[in-house]
């Protein structure tokens, strides 16, 4: 049985998840959404911002919302582990869990931001519930199977998006085609100005604005992509089970183990991320082979990375401190924290708030992560030194339970 007490090491894993997601999602804040994948669509004025997009690339994009799938499914682990210790109805308390989930996912996205991982999260957990009780072998094997069925389809859309290609290059090509070619490099290309214009128009522009694209363009964004992305993210939560269960997350393996996970990982990892980021920049971020190499070639090597950095921190937090201490209490808030930030930065970058949508660098955002990583670490541990949860945590505690739950710590005793 799995020690359902709070583990410290998912703490500090999940809080430099955390803060590692926002150094990539702030770029879908602050740009035109193809801007995200493609940094030639727009915010790449000069070298640094080039150096900013390889280092996301290479160490970030992906691997912290891997990381973060990962810690998910071990969480999920624990609190159905606990419930059947303490004799609860598991499964009612889970699924609970994961509905509430979903709805806040889907407030968040129809009324805040489009970038939602949170309603993926709450259906892939669904299914993943099923496999809690399997040995981490076979939790692995079918994390596997689901991280090649990933691959499977996005190498699919990516062979459509060449052969669009080709059709529209082409002489004589049809109107068709060349529109085929036109939507693609739309979405993952070099957009043109009017795209451009009316994106920066439409996220600087008002509330009810941005509301109503939400409503009627990107009204199925949620439901898209449970299809598309669903696959990687349980197969992720299977891996972080099975990394609970051996003892990889929970810090109790032996220093060497993880310097080898690391070491092996990273050898892998950095040296074949860093070749795709220069096959990019060669090919002058083309939008078929953009897809091709962030949507498909990524996938097979990204779980290395994800564990290597998880060794990683593990092997450096070790011995703990006033920042290690500080990571963990914004891991154990990483839900206020990860909500918290969408509040903050679409206030930072859209109309209603201060209108900075389009006008930062690549780099230049930079100075927008590292004093909002300072406020994560600098609130959530004075508030956990007073309250059991951070007030998001706490919200949906609540609410899945039925019931308000103690909240400060002097009211720890009576907890169940």
């Amino acid at each position: 049985m799995i020690e359902t007490s709070r583990i410290a090491t998912l703490d500090i894993v999940r809080g430099v998840a955390v803060m590692g997601i926002l150094a990539m999602n702030i770029v879908d804040f602050a740009m035109p959404p193809q801007a995200y994948m493609n940094p030639a669509a727009y915010g790449l004025t000069s070298g640094a911002d080039l150096a900013a997009w390889v280092f996301a690339f290479v160490f970030i994009d992906g691997k912290m919302r891997g990381l973060f799938s990962f810690l998910f499914g071990a969480s999920m682990l624990l609190v159905i582990q606990g419930a059947e210790t303490k004799g609860e109805n598991a499964t009612a308390i889970h699924y609970r869990r994961m509905l509430w989930l979903g709805a806040i996912g889907l407030l968040h996205y129809y009324l805040l931001w489009h970038g939602d991982i949170l309603f993926g999260y709450a259906f892939a957990g669904m299914i993943a519930a099923l496999f809690h009780d399997k040995a981490p072998r076979a939790l692995v094997v079918w994390g596997i199977g689901l991280v090649l069925i990933q691959f499977a389809l996005f190498a699919a859309i990516s062979g459509s998006f060449f052969l669009t290609a080709a059709a529209a290059a082409e002489p004589g090509s049809s109107a068709e085609a060349l529109a085929a070619w036109r939507d693609v490099e739309r979405s993952f290309g070099r957009p043109d100005g009017a795209e451009i214009a009316k994106e920066l128009a439409l996220y600087r522009g008002s509330y009810p604005a941005i509301l109503q694209d939400r409503f009627t363009v990107q009204l199925f964004g949620p439901f898209k992509g449970l299809l598309l992305f669903s696959w990687e993210t349980l197969g992720y939560m299977l891996f972080g089970m099975a990394a609970l269960k051996t003892g990889f997350l929970s810090g109790a393996w032996a220093a060497r183990r993880y310097a080898r996970v690391a070491l092996i990982g990273f050898a892998i990892g950095i040296p074949y991320s860093a070749l795709l980021a220069w096959l990019l920049i060669r090919a002058e971020f083309d939008a078929a082979l953009l897809f091709a190499i962030w949507g498909a070639a990524t996938v097979p090597v990204r779980p290395l990375m994800i564990l290597a950095t998880a060794a990683a921190i593990i092997l450096l937090t070790r011995r703990s401190g006033p920042l290690v201490t500080r990571i963990a209490a914004a891991g154990r808030a990483a839900f206020t924290n990860y909500l918290g930030t969408s509040i903050l930065m679409t206030s930072l970058f859209f109309g209603y708030g201060l209108g900075l949508f389009g006008h930062l660098s690549r780099i230049e955002l930079w100075l927008i992560v590292l004093p909002t990583w300072a406020l994560m670490l600098l609130w959530s541990k004075p508030w956990l030194d007073r309250f059991r949860y951070g007030p998001l945590e706490w919200a949906w505690r609540s609410l899945a339970r039925g019931a308000l739950q103690p909240m400060r710590r002097s009211a720890e005793a009576a907890a169940d």
